[in-house]
């Protein structure tokens, strides 16, 4: 089912960018968790579009309607239905791209796949159908919280060339601080200049997210093929526009021996801890207990306003100067959807460590 993910605890995502509306059915919440729209709203708000002018200007408050699996308040065990109307399509922008392919975007791997396609914003292909994995992430997030204390933060880390340095400082309110999402103010202040700049010229601009899990349990991750970076890595690279995935250490790593990235244990406050985390909190596909750290490539949006060359569905060759609203740069809205996706990963494998090893306790004597 290519529109469901998850194993226990699962969601399944609907609709299109310029249909009537796009949603979610979250399957496997526990009952009895106190749960309002107003709660899975907040998450839904720092996603939504036309929230600063470094954003598309799609003006959608993006509102959110629980259908099912609540009642006076609690989730009920069953299945929670949640929906956004869109209020703001103009599919009419799309009319040229009903017959141009725009370069780099899924039109023509849709339209070759399928047959058949739906051009106006994308269809299915637009970080529009985001929403559902916002509103599912945002429950996630709170069993996280009250069962385990988890707390999972992303940030822009890099936009085009400018780059945080290492030693910047990491708290939600700094990234919540400014427009695009990076928590060192000084370098997010030349971003936002840097995307306002590229809009201007009808252009666009990717970059770099990076994201925390912290305190997380030892145990979590299901190897050999449901290993928990391999689970982070599937949910990440199935977001539009990214390009990259890289745990710990990552890519660099490769230019470091042995000896300097094993990361040496200790015993801390009675536990077993690592002195460094190159491994980003997970060896052998298994959390250690240190934080998770990872990091996603976006690439710059494939629309732009820029004339492009390009074929259409007759195989001719033409030109296509797209028209529409998008984003410069996708990684400020960006930042609460990988959030999502990691809570999401995160739950379904602390719910699978407790139904395997926490079930049922045999004696080891």
């Amino acid at each position: 089912m290519p529109n469901t993910f998850g194993k226990l605890f699962t969601i399944s995502t609907w609709g299109e960018s310029h249909g009537g509306g796009v949603g979610v059915v979250v399957d496997g919440c526990p009952p009895s968790l106190p749960l309002s729209e107003e709660e899975i709203q907040v998450e839904l708000d720092r996603r939504r579009p036309g929230q600063s002018d470094i954003v598309t200007p799609r003006n959608e408050a993006d509102q959110v309607q629980i259908l099912s699996g609540i009642y006076e308040g609690r989730t009920t065990g069953t299945p929670i239905s949640m929906m956004v109307f869109n209020k703001d399509a103009r599919p009419g922008a799309y009319e040229e791209m009903k017959t141009k392919f725009r370069p780099s975007h899924a039109d023509f791997t849709y339209h070759e796949k399928y047959g058949y396609r739906n051009p106006e914003g994308g269809g299915r292909s637009s970080a529009r159908e985001t929403i559902g994995r916002v509103a599912a992430g945002a429950i996630a997030k709170k069993i996280l919280e009250l069962a385990v204390g988890v707390e999972t933060i992303a940030y822009v880390r890099q936009v085009q060339d400018l780059a945080m340095p290492e030693s910047s400082s990491v708290t939600r309110e700094a990234i919540e601080a400014n427009a695009v999402r990076c928590p060192d103010q000084e370098v997010a202040a030349k971003m936002i200049e840097l995307i306002k700049t590229v809009r201007s010229e009808g252009d666009s601009v990717g970059g770099v997210i990076e994201c925390r899990i912290r305190n997380l349990p030892v145990g979590l991750g299901e190897p050999v093929f449901d290993r928990f970076e391999a689970d982070l890595a599937k949910a990440m690279l199935s977001l539009p526009a990214t390009k990259g995935f890289e745990v710990g250490s990552g890519f660099a790593g490769v230019s470091l021996k042995g000896s300097q990235h094993n990361d040496p244990f200790e015993i801390r406050d009675g536990k077993v801890r690592t002195t460094k985390n190159h491994s980003g909190g997970v060896q052998g596909g298994i959390t250690n207990g240190e934080d998770v750290l990872f990091r996603i490539a976006f690439k710059p949006t494939a629309t732009i306003l820029q004339a492009q060359a390009t074929v259409d569905t007759d195989g001719q060759e033409t030109e296509l100067a797209a028209r529409g609203r998008h984003d410069p740069c996708v990684l400020p809205r960006a930042v609460p959807i990988v959030e999502a996706m990691a809570n999401l990963v995160t739950l379904d494998h602390y719910m699978r460590q407790q139904a395997q090893n926490r079930l049922f306790l045999f004696d080891q004597s």
